[in-house]
């Protein structure tokens, strides 16, 4: 008599190749693009769209099961790439070289978590819609700002209009990022910390340091360190002062009366 028999779940993935595109749905959506329709195909990596033969504006790569956004290929002519539920994660760097005209990115319901895993964005210049809806990251503090500082030309995230307002708090929080995707630079640990943004500790000593300046150079050097994103500066402002503080109370202090 056999023993009891086990079966073990498998999770089966297909790879994107030349015949899985040729056997795809091809069609004029509703804007007038040419797209090409790879939902639903448990395709595990983006490879081999250079069998696209840069012929579509728009492919949909939805609920699949990528975990990484890359191309080898140079698809030009791709205006939107829909890779909504998938387990993305990360992101390859210069995403330009393969989307150099991409202008919508659909990455709903992925597995983005931090801010940092955010930042090859900046390698899309055309980029003026983006969707990050149901991504972990999305409740990080400062999530907003921080891809707007990063996204110049975004007009549209998660569905939302991006304000003059928002652009004006994003490049006074994350300046120096928007400087870093110009450049390239991808800063150091310390710049890092600083694109995550300020914690509510930070957020109240950048309060409280601006309310006691008496001076406007004060006020300058600390608007100065926040569009940095120096917030160590700000802290060490507030210990210089706090020990200024008792000297400054003795030597102001009025002799009482007897």
């Amino acid at each position: 008599r056999s023993g009891p028999r086990t079966t073990a779940c498998v999770r089966l993935t297909m790879r994107l190749n030349a015949d899985l595109i040729a056997r795809s749905p091809a069609y004029l959506n509703a804007l007038k693009d040419r797209e090409l329709d790879l939902r639903g195909n448990k395709i595990s990596a983006i490879e081999n769209l250079a069998a696209c033969q840069n012929q579509f504006d728009s492919i949909d790569l939805s609920d699949n099961e990528i975990r990484k956004l890359e191309c080898m290929a140079v698809l030009p002519r791709l205006k939107m790439l829909m890779l909504a539920h998938n387990r993305i994660s990360r992101l390859a760097e210069r995403l330009s070289e393969a989307f150099p005209g991409l202008e919508t990115l659909v990455l709903t319901d992925n597995s983005f978590a931090q801010l940092s895993e955010l930042s090859p964005l900046a390698g899309l210049p055309s980029l003026t819609s983006l969707s990050l809806v149901d991504n972990p990251v999305t409740k990080q503090q400062g999530y907003r700002h921080y891809v707007i500082a990063r996204l110049p030309k975004l007009r549209v995230l998660d569905f939302k209009r991006v304000t003059t307002s928002e652009r004006a708090a994003a490049a006074a929080a994350f300046g120096h990022v928007a400087a870093e995707a110009a450049t390239g630079d991808s800063g150091d640990a310390d710049g890092a910390a600083a694109a995550a943004g300020p914690t509510p500790e930070q957020i109240a000593q950048i309060k409280e340091a601006i309310a006691s300046a008496t001076s406007l150079t004060e006020v300058a050097t600390l608007e100065k360190a926040l569009k940095a994103g120096n917030y160590k500066l700000i802290a060490q402002h507030l210990a210089t002062r706090a020990a200024a503080a008792p000297a400054e109370a003795a030597g102001g202090a009025e002799p009482m009366e007897t």
